[in-house]
């Protein structure tokens, strides 16, 4: 079972989903007849098409910028008074969270995604489970459990909403406080859309912290592909709505492959789910040599969590149980 102060190490080793090449060299096969499972990634990303020369050659222009920013304004419902931030990927604005402030203490509930914790105690915070603190880390809702959060944390002078896996439940969403003082909501673009390799993000706040944030950026931070793919996907709100039905289908059907092996369930979202089992490194194991990857946790012997398999992947995950 899983710690209470689970996943607060700072300087234990960032662990993180992916990591195939590791598991091929350990259990054999080709990536191509692998699996990865270990991470939180639609399976059917958002179709890219129409980019043209100049998406790659040009630097960025401001009004690309502007457009792909109204279409994050709109889709997320971003209220009239906060600010936005397109930036190359959520984890690269996490790196930046603590220097908006002077340092001090940080709130992080675990388990929880690590990357928060060691970005601020890489630049000298203290970082805590509970207690008072100058800042607070929500990741709303949880990886790896889909722990819903509530805007009665959102009480630090520095509070970060990480809404990362947010998109599959939109009504959930704490955007609202977004132009609050001291508030960053974070969305990522790489998990709902399935677009890990385009390196999207956006930082959403009052417009006092995002102009540091970007002044932290620098300019050009996004690429030109990024931009024209980033604001086509958010403006296709047919594709989010049919996307999170889609999603919500798989997530039943892998639920009842697991708990029909003997896996109890946890927690999670439609894109990831957590699993308690009697060894997961034992399950991972096994799942690995039908050459499928998994994601266990070092503050769990029991816990494996497992993304959705693409169309043509449900057989061999059957297989392997």
């Amino acid at each position: 079972m899983a710690s209470p102060n689970a996943d607060l190490n700072p300087r234990a080793a960032r662990d993180h989903g992916g990591g195939l090449d590791g598991a091929i060299a350990r259990f054999g096969g080709a990536r191509d007849n692998w699996l990865d499972l270990s991470t939180g990634i639609n399976p059917h990303p958002y179709p890219v098409s129409g980019l043209t020369l100049s998406d790659w050659a040009a630097l960025p222009d401001h009004g690309a910028f502007e457009r792909l920013s109204a279409a994050a304004r709109q889709f997320w419902s971003v209220p009239d008074g906060a600010a936005i931030l397109p930036a190359p990927g959520a984890s690269a604005v996490i790196a930046r969270m603590p220097a908006l402030t002077a340092t001090g203490r940080v709130q992080i509930t675990a388990p929880t995604y690590n990357e928060h914790a060691a970005a601020f105690a890489a630049q000298g915070w203290t970082v805590q489970s509970n207690g008072p603190a100058e800042a607070r880390v929500l990741v709303h809702p949880n990886n790896p459990d889909g722990r819903i959060g509530s805007e009665q944390n959102a009480d630090a002078p520095l509070t970060v909403i990480d809404e990362s896996f947010c998109d599959v439940c939109p009504d959930a969403s704490l955007i609202h406080l977004a132009e609050q003082p001291g508030v960053i909501v974070l969305k990522s673009f790489g998990k709902f859309w399935g677009l890990a390799g385009l390196r999207l993000g956006f930082a959403i706040g009052h417009p006092d912290l995002i102009t540091k944030l970007n002044d932290l950026t620098g300019p050009w931070s996004v690429s030109g592909p990024a931009l024209r793919i980033g604001e086509r996907a958010l403006r296709d709100t047919d594709w989010a709505k049919a996307t999170r039905q889609q999603l919500a289908a798989a997530t039943e059907q892998l639920d009842r492959i697991m708990t029909g092996k003997g896996a109890k369930l946890v927690g999670g979202t439609t894109l990831f789910r957590l699993y308690d089992v009697d060894d997961a490194a034992a399950w991972q194991a096994k799942l690995a040599r039908s050459h499928i990857w998994s994601r266990i946790f070092p503050y769990s012997i029991t816990y494996l969590r497992l993304g959705l398999p693409p169309a043509d992947g449900w057989r061999q995950l059957e297989a392997a149980l």
